[in-house]
């Protein structure tokens, strides 16, 4: 592969699932990940389950990054989160400011993910390794892009030790969104999201929700399938292997799979990778 790789798993909410994501976890560590990210949910609703989660990862052997989402949250509940995760033995971070829950009125004590890192360093040094969130297609809340790429910046300033991006389909808003980095002298590593595609209901329903673009010619592809699932993910497997691989020969510092807890799409991207 010679580049490295991670992934993302979010919390299960069943024995079932918990079983299951284990099965996934093994298949996954024999691509001898960096490090796994676990998702944290609005307003820290999944808490539980990512702490648990986080700490079979690092009973497996294998690093483990927590996310921790800011947005609701007192400064008070966040040290206690820091403390828990450096107990833990967590040694990588995933700052987001995160999506308010229904019902809350107010975003907390903290605005931007920028607070959140500036605080994360104050209490706690280079305890741990910083990785923020970036938009390559820009923030859907966002201003403008100028704007999107200052807010990135604030992070990098606050603290950042790397990012990851959301994910995206163009590799060319990839390279534009580093070169506009480096313009502003911002020098951080920042890792390209991949989503597999499995689904097109899926792809499109999460696409709409954050803001990923899906070009033309991709959804047009997944819409002329139909109910074809074998050939949806033929095809989902040549577009994001083809993606990874235009990314890894122009440089890209890593590559973070969103695997959704599922093994086979990403197993099998990496497999043709490693033979291209």
């Amino acid at each position: 592969m010679n580049v490295p790789v991670s992934f993302e798993f979010f919390p299960p909410k069943t024995p079932e699932g918990a079983d299951k994501l284990r099965a996934t976890r093994q298949a996954l560590y024999a691509h001898k990940p960096e490090f796994c990210s676990v998702t944290f949910g609005a307003g820290g609703s999944t808490q539980e389950g990512t702490f648990g989660t986080v700490r079979e990862i690092l009973g497996e052997g294998v690093a483990a990054a927590s996310h921790l989402s800011c947005v609701g949250a007192t400064q008070a509940a966040i040290r206690q989160h820091l403390a828990a995760l450096r107990a833990m033995g967590v040694r990588r971070l995933v700052a987001l400011r995160g999506d308010l829950p229904s019902g809350y009125g107010s975003g907390g004590e903290f605005h931007h993910a920028s607070d959140l890192v500036a605080f994360i360093r104050a209490e706690t040094g280079d305890a741990f390794h910083i990785e923020v969130a970036a938009y390559p297609e820009i923030h859907p809340q966002a201003k403008s892009a100028e704007a999107d790429l200052q807010a990135f910046a604030a992070k990098v300033r606050a603290g950042a030790s790397s990012a990851i991006t959301q994910y995206f389909f163009n590799a060319d808003a990839y390279f534009r969104f580093v070169d506009d980095l480096q313009r502003l002298d911002v020098a951080v590593p920042v890792v390209p999201g991949i989503m597999p595609i499995t689904s097109s209901t899926q792809l499109m329903r999460f696409s709409d929700a954050s803001g990923a673009e899906i070009p033309r010619w991709i959804r047009l592809r997944l819409q002329g399938f139909g109910d074809d699932t074998a050939s949806i993910k033929s095809f989902g497997l040549d577009v994001i292997t083809g993606l990874c691989d235009q990314l890894r020969t122009a440089g890209a510092p890593g590559l973070h799979f969103y695997t959704m807890n599922q093994a086979a799409a990403t197993t099998e991207i990496l497999r043709r990778l490693q033979q291209a």
